[in-house]
């Protein structure tokens, strides 16, 4: 029997589960459009959310995280202050055509630099509420989160728009023109972690990835993972200055990996998560607000 569907939907990601009655999965949808997609069909997010998981509909209440609660989503929630548990979301859950969506974090709104998440405080309640630890989260991605739970709740964050960096260097500056493709190289990747973590403006570093490369020092097929280990390197390296207890890792895949192994350049353990962490978030949120 069904007793909650939850959906994690982002700007170009869709994931849902068919959860039963003590949270375990009974069903999952891992591939639909994200929300930039969604929105150019005929019938909007209506429309996608039933052609991928039509038949679950009408059976239990509807749960939603993510870039859908955006400005450019379904509908735009509040952003909550910190700290922030899942007892707070619960609460702020916004009920909108049927489906209840969680609320966005907020860090410093009032400073010279305020932060936003949507999403990824769900992936943060998801490991906590399964029994992990508190500590130092990061959250891989075009914008990476690194975030800091303390007693249970999200205490503080900030943005890096890494991969986002990465593409633009890499697709539209003069450090691409150099760029082959190639299987992947590990080593390149090391070496570019090793010139992230130097000091020295930033700026400056990154042009060494095309002055290595008319060196013959760095194969064009290296210059890629070369260019991506310098900048999550420097990214490591600037978020875990005084920064003290245990690494968490809440990914998927290659990027999960990658930044693991940049903690380890720096001599740094960092755990990654098993999968599920949005699943469980979810779950958590529902049933603090009694929806499950």
């Amino acid at each position: 029997m069904t007793a909650l569907i939850g959906i994690d939907w982002g700007t170009t990601s869709f994931r849902a589960w068919r959860m039963g009655a003590g949270g375990e999965v009974l069903d999952r949808v891992d591939d639909g459009p994200g929300i930039l997609a969604a929105a150019g069909l005929p019938g909007g997010f209506r429309q996608a959310m039933q052609d991928r998981i039509g038949s679950w509909l009408g059976t239990a209440p509807v749960i939603a995280s993510g870039m859908i609660t955006s400005r450019n989503g379904w509908i735009e929630t509040p952003y909550l202050p910190l700290p922030l548990d899942a007892a707070a979301l619960a609460a702020n859950l916004t009920l909108h055509e049927g489906i209840h969506f969680v609320t966005g974090a907020v860090s410093d709104p009032d400073g010279p630099a305020p932060d936003v998440m949507r999403g990824e405080e769900t992936e943060i309640i998801g490991h906590l509420s399964g029994g992990g630890g508190d500590g130092l989260f990061v959250l891989p991605g075009t914008h990476s989160k690194w975030a800091r739970a303390e007693g249970g709740a999200l205490t503080g964050f900030r943005t890096v728009m890494t991969g986002e960096v990465f593409g633009a260097l890499r697709d539209h500056t003069i450090l691409g023109r150099l760029i082959q493709p190639g299987p992947g190289s590990e080593d390149a990747f090391r070496r570019g972690v090793e010139a992230g973590r130097q000091d020295g403006a930033l700026l400056g570093r990154i042009f060494s990835a095309r002055t290595l490369a008319l060196m013959d020092r760095l194969a064009p097929d290296q210059v890629a993972d070369y260019l991506s280990g310098l900048l999550i390197g420097d990214e490591v390296a600037q978020g875990t200055r005084d920064a003290g207890g245990p690494v968490t890792i809440i990914g998927r895949g290659d990027l999960a990996l990658r930044y693991q192994t940049a903690f380890a350049v720096l001599g740094i353990a960092a755990r990654i998560t098993p999968p599920g962490m949005a699943q469980r978030g979810l779950w958590e949120i529902a049933r603090m607000g009694k929806l499950a």
